[in-house]
């Protein structure tokens, strides 16, 4: 974890939904047409259902934190899909034990 004098850059994607054909290619095109960067990505299908988490870089991006959860909540809901952009910091402060 990063100390208080220096921040992350980093975020937590996570994308839940019916499988369905393309999801990775839309959402890493999105990123990459915005300059964020995949450190990491793992997913798996559970029965009929797809997840997926990423860890990104954010700091070549060409948008906002919130404009880039904003715009991938939209296009997400708009093909059935929830996904969720938080920062690395939150994300970790949320899910400590």
């Amino acid at each position: 974890m990063t100390s208080p004098s220096e921040e992350s850059n980093r975020a937590i994607i996570t994308v839940l939904g019916r499988d369905q054909i393309g999801i990775i290619a839309w959402v890493s095109g999105r990123l990459a047409e915005y300059h964020v960067n995949i450190l990491d990505i793992s997913q798996t299908i559970v029965k009929d259902f797809f997840t997926m988490i990423m860890v990104v870089d954010l700091e070549p991006a060409t948008l906002e934190l919130i404009e880039l959860a904003r715009t991938l909540d939209q296009e997400g809901n708009d093909k059935g899909l929830q996904v969720k952009v938080q920062h690395e910091d939150i994300f970790t402060f949320m899910h400590r034990i």
